[in-house]
């Protein structure tokens, strides 16, 4: 007879999302929660990640709601010094194991580990082939709809001939022999760590070739703060650029004069708007890269040449190409976060997906409607290209403002860290944050108006 798991919810996928549902869930209802991974641990894609990575925002605005990643302090030295705390990669995983294992000294959860959810309600476990039957009771928790892929885990997307040397990211930091020539492939947050890691270890510029696909606009780290002031102002200035914007190309332009977007090389306009964060240092050393072809993607690699659609790039005979060309973020199509069958964790307000899930599993726990769950938690999509960046936003404000009109919702969110537009209770008053906030208020409408009459001619 198969072994029944008896839990009032199974979240499948112990990842960012997964965690943080979990964590406001069992925080705010009396249930147990069968966790469930394929990997050997929590922690999600952080696992296998390459080893000089760290997070690209701030810290506090990442992890689960009850436990504050790292020490909310800000950089005391070095090119971020003034900005808050980014944590590495084993300082994430480490996060998430102590997490997790106060998770289940409370008896609320259950891990299961090195496990797939094959569907039908079963789990079988990849290492014993033991399968495990879900109670009819217990209601699915979707944590893997949005999760991203990366080089670790995904074939170079390009023919690879076989005398040619192609490296994953992670395998860069174990390199035993310098090559003549590095060549970066990808666009994305990975490629532009890639770079900045090289060039750190001394690497000359000339001898990097970066590949890039299409140009991306990033966002300045430093307007990405877990301050008020600094936050919601940067809001402020957004909705103010949408509001005057004669087209997509023209509001990213104000954005990056306000100071919020930044673009790798000024005589390019990007088309690419996921909009990770990047320091102004890491932008400095970016444009030191000059060997930069933009001819799309790579269909395949040869000793001494790269193969487009369109031709050939020469590169040097003993060339390393690092593979950073996994796509990271996804994009399917949204749909109802609570459905008879599951529930579908997704963004809610722009971006921000930790707080999302901590969101979710909150109004899980403190209502019973799910029609009035959806209706207070719409999912928003991630950003791709600018008119999607828009819809994201616009999806995302009138979430947040969905959501925020509920007292219990405001006051849990206010003590959230991962909430980025948080005032603290006892958050000293300032003329800078009565300033965002009069702006913000001032433009918010106007601009949701104006992003949502220029999607209307890319839909």
């Amino acid at each position: 007879m198969t072994p029944t798991i008896e839990a009032d919810y199974l979240v499948v996928g112990a990842g960012a999302m997964g965690m943080a549902f979990t964590d406001a869930l069992t925080d705010h209802a009396r249930v147990r929660v069968a966790l469930v991974d394929r990997r050997h641990g929590v922690s999600g894609h952080w696992l296998e990640a390459y080893p000089f990575v760290r997070l690209h925002q701030a810290s506090a605005f990442y992890g689960v709601a009850s436990t504050l990643l790292g020490r909310g302090q800000l950089q005391q030295r070095g090119p971020e010094e003034g900005l808050q705390e980014r944590a590495s990669q084993p300082e994430i995983c480490v996060y998430y194991a102590r997490v997790l294992d106060e998770m289940v000294e409370s008896r609320s959860v259950e891990f299961f580990p090195n496990s797939e959810y094959v569907g039908d309600r079963t789990v079988v476990s990849r290492i014993s082939g033991k399968r495990l039957q879900v109670s009819e009771r217990c209601r699915i928790v979707d944590a893997r709809y949005l999760a991203p892929s990366i080089p670790a885990e995904k074939r170079a997307p390009f023919g690879v001939g076989d005398v040619t040397r192609v490296l994953t990211v992670n395998d860069l930091a174990r390199l035993e022999e310098s090559p003549s020539q590095y060549v970066i492939a990808g666009s994305g947050k990975t490629a532009t760590d890639a770079c900045i890691w090289l060039l750190s270890r001394g690497v000359d510029p000339d001898a990097i070739c970066w590949v890039r696909p299409r140009d991306p606009w990033m966002m300045n780290r430093a307007v990405v703060q877990p301050d008020p002031a600094v936050f919601l102002g940067m809001a402020a200035d957004t909705m103010q650029a949408a509001r005057a914007a004669a087209s997509f190309d023209d509001l990213f332009l104000r954005l990056e004069e306000a100071g919020i977007m930044l673009r790798i090389d000024r005589t390019v306009t990007p088309t690419m708007a996921k909009t990770p964060t990047l320091a102004t240092w890491e932008l400095d050393q970016l444009r030191t890269l000059q060997n930069v072809v933009r001819r799309g993607h790579i269909q395949a690699v040869e000793q001494g040449k790269l193969i487009f659609a369109d031709g050939s790039v020469a590169i040097a005979d003993d060339a390393v190409v690092v593979h950073c060309a996994a796509d990271g973020l996804k994009y399917p199509p949204l749909v109802p976060v609570w459905r008879p069958e599951t529930i579908t964790l997704q963004p809610i307000r722009a971006g921000f997906p930790c707080f999302a899930a901590a969101l979710v599993g909150y109004v899980e726990a403190t209502r019973q409607d799910d029609d009035e769950k959806n209706r207070l938690c719409p999912p928003s999509p991630y950003g791709n290209s600018m008119a999607e960046w828009a819809r994201m936003n616009v999806l995302g404000t009138h979430a947040a403002m969905s959501f925020s009109a509920e007292p219990d919702i405001k006051q849990w969110a206010d003590q959230v860290a991962l909430n980025p537009v948080r005032t603290p209770p006892g958050h000293p008053a300032s003329a800078a944050l009565d300033a965002a906030r009069e702006r913000l208020a001032t433009n918010t409408l106007p601009g949701l108006a104006r992003l949502t009459e220029m999607m209307a001619g890319y839909e």
